[in-house]
Formats: C-alpha cells, sequence, structure tokens
C-alpha cells in the first residue's frame, strides 16, 4: 500500500476556515485532556479506557498520560490490518490529550471530599462531550479509538452498538485486573457520553458548517 494511501486528504478550504478548523481541533484535544484530569481528580470512577490507563500506570509507574499515549499509539497499529485511513486529527488525538490530562492533574489538588469530587467529575464528563464535539466538528479524522471501532464495524459487518461494548467491556476488564478505579462515575460515563456528545456534536457541526459557508462567500481582501 502506497503510504500516502494511509493518510486521509485535507478537505479543500480558504486558508482561513483550514486556520480556525486546525485551531477549534487543538482546542478541542487540549479540552478534552483537562476534562479527563477532571475526571480522575473526581474520584469516583472514570471511563473505561480510563480504567484500563490509571490501572496500566500503577503497575508500571509510568505517568498517566504518558500511558494514554502510548494505548493510543497502540490502538492506532492496530488500524493498520483494519486499513483505516490517518488524518491530522487522529496523530494530535494521540499526542496532545495525554499531556493536558497530566497538566490538568498536576496544578488541580485531590478533592477534600466526594461532595466535590463527584461535582468535579460532572464537570469533566459535560465538558469531555463538549470537547468530542469541537475535535469531531473540525473534521481532521477520527481519535484513534473511535477509528478502531468504526474500522471493526466495517470489517466484519457488527452493529455499532456490539462492536462498541466488546471494545469498551474488554479494556474495562483488563483495566480492572490491573487495579484502574472502577465506580459510580464509571457508569455515569457509560450512561452519560453518548446523549452528551449527541446534543453537543450537531449544533458545534451547524456552526463550524454556517462559519465556513461565510468564509467562502466573504471576497479576498
Amino acid at each position: 500500500m502506497h503510504l500516502r494511501s494511509l493518510f486521509l486528504p485535507v478537505a479543500a478550504t480558504s486558508p482561513r476556515d483550514l486556520a480556525e478548523r486546525a485551531l477549534q481541533l487543538i482546542l478541542g484535544l487540549f479540552l478534552y485532556g483537562v476534562a479527563l484530569g477532571l475526571m480522575v481528580r473526581g474520584g469516583i470512577g472514570v471511563s473505561p479506557w480510563d480504567v484500563l490507563a490509571l490501572g496500566i500506570a500503577g503497575q508500571s509507574g509510568l505517568g498517566y498520560g504518558v500511558v494514554t499515549n502510548l494505548v493510543a499509539v497502540v490502538v492506532l497499529l492496530l488500524w493498520i490490518p483494519l486499513r483505516q485511513r490517518v488524518g491530522l486529527g487522529t496523530l494530535l488525538n494521540a499526542l496532545l490529550i495525554g499531556p493536558s490530562a497530566d497538566l490538568t492533574l498536576a496544578v488541580l489538588p485531590a478533592p477534600p471530599s466526594i461532595w466535590v469530587g463527584a461535582p468535579m467529575f460532572l464537570l469533566g464528563l459535560v465538558l469531555l462531550a463538549f470537547a468530542t464535539g469541537l475535535y469531531i466538528a473540525a473534521n481532521f479524522g477520527p481519535g484513534p479509538r473511535d477509528g478502531l471501532m468504526t474500522g471493526l464495524v466495517r470489517r466484519t459487518g457488527w452493529p455499532v452498538w456490539l462492536v462498541r461494548t466488546l471494545i469498551e467491556g474488554s479494556v474495562l476488564v483488563v483495566g480492572f485486573v490491573l487495579g484502574g478505579p472502577v465506580g459510580v462515575g464509571t457508569v455515569l460515563f457509560a450512561l452519560g457520553i453518548g446523549p452528551l456528545v449527541g446534543w453537543f456534536l450537531p449544533r458545534i457541526t451547524a456552526l463550524r458548517e454556517a462559519r465556513s459557508l461565510r468564509l467562502e462567500r466573504t471576497p479576498a481582501a
């Protein structure tokens, strides 16, 4: 396979629109890492992928953000047999979220009680959904985990819900065995992330498309 065929082409657009989309992508990924840090600090459980990351971090002595990046790289390697195409957003997702999460954990103290930790988790959950809408609407390619899911759906023909459940269930079990934190927050994440992203994503996408259309209609100076 030719190397260029592994990468998604960047959609033709004006330089200004491209720059705004790139800024939106980077902001979304930064906020995604902040959201992960908030949920980890909340102390009431985390998403299945973060149960895995924290379990590996606890066993290896590596930082949470470093492990998050390494897991993303391993997931990207699984894209190869699935013939998934990598976008700029895919690569930046694998590189930027971990450091952003580590920065958040470094500056955010542990909450003194669950009455502070639980709202912190909920804030992180909402922020994660908003950040997901930002980086997806920028249209630079899916994140490593989302691409793994869509690639498996395309290759197996299985429904999205089944593939998503098998992936997240598997990483949750492995992470739990490794000592990752499973709690009420894990359940809240499973129940809440879909509806929240479903609310944010179409609205952010509509705003992004309207902005791009206005830029296209604006005559060059």
